[in-house]
């Protein structure tokens, strides 16, 4: 019977097992590293068309706006030229209602859409607003050179019981007027800031719940003006006009919806020959207008806020404000440089 052939086993060196396990760990200690590197690379190459696409997204939009502002002034300077009053069956009053952009390059035979993508506007959309600003009332009315100017006081009081406002807030934004008028000549410390739009009526002290009853009746302007009783609305006039009441204000906005006022005897032919006309207070022209636009741009959408002031044939615009909006974020007001 023959037997089974012996199986030698050759056993290995242990410094040969131990060179085998380091050139392994090495291998694979370089596949990390070789792996680490590429995804970084790749995120920093991804990150960078992120960046510049968001760059190029603000350039556009930043543009756009631009020009739908110098449209607006374009309006606002023609509306001067032919004179006369303001009012909200002009050409200005009229809202641009949300539009493609490229539908207002089409109709100009001069101006073609460039397939680049650096000027695409295919999925850019338009929408914009003047609103007249002398159709409310004006805090800076309320105190002139530290002094509470009388007329004013008594449209804000109107106005304060027409919204069911505590008088005492008025009196804390009066005195909160005349400390913010005065600070710039004087080294304190504690005056407040003089707001320059309604929403930062805050920095006087006010609560956000007053701020907001307030935002859509009052404004604040560089100069006093009076309220224009061609486009002011209800809650404005029955506070801008001594003596009125709700019937006598919806009955001016009914009057002037079939034919604008086009002199002060107007208003008095509606409500009487006892309405006191006061040309501080009240007006039928207005010269300082905001303008709203709006470009929705892809995913995000950018607000800007504009106060132009109208001198005749020129419109100039005081300053600029710009929001931006994205599916993440609320608007975020930043001023314009």
């Amino acid at each position: 019977m023959t037997k089974p052939m012996a199986q030698h086993t050759i056993d290995e060196p242990a410094g040969y097992r131990r060179q085998r396990g380091a050139a392994l760990l090495a291998a694979m200690l370089t596949v990390t590293l070789v792996a680490t590197l590429a995804a970084s690379a790749m995120w920093q190459q991804w990150r960078a068309v992120e960046v510049e696409t968001a760059e190029r997204g603000r350039v556009q939009s930043a543009w756009i706006l631009v020009g739908a502002l110098d449209w607006s002034r374009l309006i606002l300077a023609s509306d001067g030229r032919a004179g006369g009053p303001d009012h909200l069956a002009e050409p200005w009053a009229i809202p641009l209602q949300e539009a493609r952009l490229s539908t207002f390059l089409a109709a100009d035979r001069n101006v073609a859409q460039v397939d680049d993508a650096s000027t695409d506007t295919t999925e850019a959309f338009l929408s914009g607003q003047i609103i007249d600003m002398q159709s409310r009332l004006n805090l800076t009315s309320l105190v002139e050179g530290g002094q509470v100017q009388a007329g004013a006081l008594r449209q804000f009081t109107r106005l304060f019981e027409r919204l069911g406002l505590p008088p005492q807030q008025l009196n804390a934004l009066v005195d909160a007027l005349r400390n913010a008028q005065a600070a710039p000549g004087k080294d304190d410390a504690n005056a407040p800031l003089m707001p320059q739009m309604v929403s930062q009526l805050g920095w006087l002290g006010l609560p956000a719940s007053t701020v907001a009853a307030l935002a859509p009746h009052v404004t604040i302007l560089p100069v006093r003006t009076p309220v224009n009783l061609n486009t002011a609305q209800l809650d404005v006039l029955w506070a801008a006009i001594d003596g009125i009441d709700l019937a006598g204000a919806q009955k001016l906005i009914a009057a002037r919806e079939s034919r604008h006022f086009r002199r002060s005897d107007d208003v008095k032919e509606v409500l009487g020959a006892n309405m006191l006309w006061d040309d501080q207070l009240h007006a039928i022209a207005s010269r300082y207008f905001e303008v709203r636009g709006r470009l929705r741009l892809g995913p995000s959408t950018v607000d800007e806020l504009s106060l132009v002031r109208k001198e005749g044939t020129v419109a100039t615009t005081l300053w600029r404000q710009r929001g931006v909006l994205d599916r993440d974020s609320a608007a975020a007001a930043q001023p314009l440089r």
